[in-house]
């Protein structure tokens, strides 16, 4: 009955959601998209604490009424996935991604810890290493292996940010991930193990789609971190290999030039990125 989580999540994200997005805006927490539409931000924010009211009254339950409503690993990654959405909104709260002249990706924080400042994006990236090297432990993988699996699970996270530049994008890839993943294991243990999560983030597609509301780094990098936990826990030794290589591909291509640009560049992929948006 693992799958239950993930209609749980889904009913109370369908009305905390929009109630999460409207308590931003009325807060005067908005941002301008990239179309210059003041919009609320950042909804990461409001995804976690949705999974995290799914989480109570399952957690009650498996307990209490001895019912197999949660799966047992999710005690492994729940750390990593809230860790994340936290550092993601210290670089939101703190306001340096968007400052200018900040640094930015790979190279630019690194540049500025050379240059003896840390930026809240070099706090992240140590943040995530430490609760990648922690959830990752302890499952018996060779020291090679263990390594790959640190450095996939941090740059499919980072990932999720890369792709955050246009409403919806960030939610479609990880919507992908998941189809990829089950037809191609011929299993729903994705949805069974991060139910809680994927739930909100579904709901969420329809408010960023829509243009109510922004995702922040809180949402993108909790959204990158889904897809690395089921990289990691679906894919076998190698095909988590081959998932290294892609996500490392795609990271490098991110730094180097513009993935919202390509995809404008290629019909199938611009009908898809702007599928829903308003």
């Amino acid at each position: 009955m693992y799958w239950v989580g993930l209609p749980v999540a889904v009913a109370i994200s369908l009305w905390l959601l929009p109630a999460g997005a409207r308590g931003l805006r009325d807060a005067g927490l908005v941002r301008e998209n990239y179309r210059g539409a003041a919009v609320a931000f950042p909804l990461g924010a409001v995804l976690a604490t949705a999974a995290l009211v799914a989480l109570a009254p399952l957690a009650v339950l498996n307990d209490r009424a001895d019912l197999d409503l949660l799966d047992p690993e999710l005690r492994r990654w729940l750390p990593y996935l809230l860790g994340i959405a936290f550092l993601g909104f210290l670089d939101d709260a703190l306001g340096q991604a968007a400052a200018a002249g900040s640094p930015r990706g790979w190279r630019g924080h690194g540049r500025a810890l050379r240059e003896g400042s840390l930026s809240t994006g070099a706090i992240k990236a140590i943040g995530a290493l430490a609760l990648a090297a922690y959830v990752v432990s302890g499952r018996g993988l060779e020291s090679w292996r263990y390594v790959a699996d640190v450095v996939l699970l941090i740059l499919a996270t980072n990932l999720g940010n890369l792709l955050d530049l246009r409403p919806g994008r960030a939610e479609k890839g990880l919507g992908l991930l998941a189809l990829g993943l089950c037809l191609g294991a011929w299993t729903f243990a994705p949805l069974e193990l991060l139910g809680i999560f994927a739930g909100p983030i579904l709901v969420g597609a329809w408010l960023t789609l829509g243009e109510r509301a922004m995702l922040g780094d809180t949402g993108s990098n909790l959204i990158g971190a889904v897809a690395g936990v089921w990289l990691l826990t679906v894919l076998g030794g190698d095909g988590r290999l081959v998932a290294l290589a892609v996500v490392v591909g795609l990271t490098i291509y991110g730094e180097l030039r513009s993935i919202s640009a390509t995809i404008e560049s290629v019909p199938p992929l611009r009908w898809l990125d702007s599928l829903g948006r308003a």
